[in-house]
């Protein structure tokens, strides 16, 4: 169930390039939230508040981990947060990822730039479940490379770059081809990547996390729709998503 709560940043440091990892705690959301789901922040001064993915949680300590990108006003308003002050949230908002049935089984996490946080909290619960875990992680460059040493804790851990500055040079889909065998994937990054790896993985099983802009957060409106293979043609990512099977929407 969805609430409304304050949560106070507990930490706050950068990370990357114009990346930043916050740190909330929150005794609620942390309890309730899975895998895949994002929480919904409103900003001073900004109608409209900011869907970002949840990186991480320690239910024990009811920490939440975020990161985010600061791709324009709103989220340079949010960077210039500080320990001790508190956030409007709600949350937990969408649908997760499935892990439990993955036991015994080898997975592999796709991520591009910033749809990279919401696979670690993934990975480590799929880690816990019993899954063998094999990490894709893709970024532009050396300066915009974060969490790698906390993936590799997860599991095989592959950093590609796209000027070729860090790990390997190119794009996560050329890594797919080497891999192991695997019996299922879960990927989070840019429209355009998602599309390039479920065409090259069309005969896997697998999961896909789209990273939109969304207008309530809640479903109540149509800012966020995708179109999809269903007799009403689209759906909600805020509110069927943000996580689908990989066949079920059009990229």
């Amino acid at each position: 169930m969805i609430r409304k709560v304050e949560m106070e940043i507990i930490n706050m440091k950068q990370i990357a390039l114009d990346t930043f990892e916050m740190e909330l705690r929150e005794e609620y959301i942390t309890k309730h939230a899975s895998p895949g789901q994002f929480i919904y922040i409103s900003l001073p001064g900004y109608t409209l508040r900011r869907p970002i993915s949840i990186a991480d949680i320690n239910k024990e300590k009811s920490v939440l981990t975020v990161l985010f990108k600061v791709l324009g006003k709103g989220t340079e308003k949010l960077s210039e947060f500080k320990k001790g002050m508190t956030l409007d949230v709600i949350g937990p908002n969408g649908n997760g990822f499935p892990v439990e049935e993955m036991r015994g089984e080898t997975v592999v996490l796709i991520g591009g730039g910033i749809g990279v946080p919401p696979l670690y909290y993934l990975g480590k619960q799929l880690k816990h479940f019993g899954a063998t875990v094999i990490s894709v992680l893709g970024f532009q460059s050396k300066e915009h490379v974060f969490y790698e040493d906390a993936f590799s804790q997860i599991g095989e851990t592959i950093i590609v770059t796209d000027d070729g500055s860090y790990g390997k040079k190119g794009f996560v889909t050329d890594i797919l081809p080497d891999l192991p065998a695997f019996e299922r994937f879960y990927s989070c990054g840019p429209k355009g990547m998602l599309k390039a790896v479920t065409e090259k993985l069309v005969t896997h099983n697998g999961y896909i996390s789209l990273e939109e802009r969304m207008g309530c957060g809640i479903g109540a409106c149509s800012a966020c729709i995708i179109p999809a293979k269903t007799e009403q043609g689209y759906k909600k990512i805020c509110q069927s998503g943000p996580v689908f099977k990989a066949e079920e929407v059009i990229l």
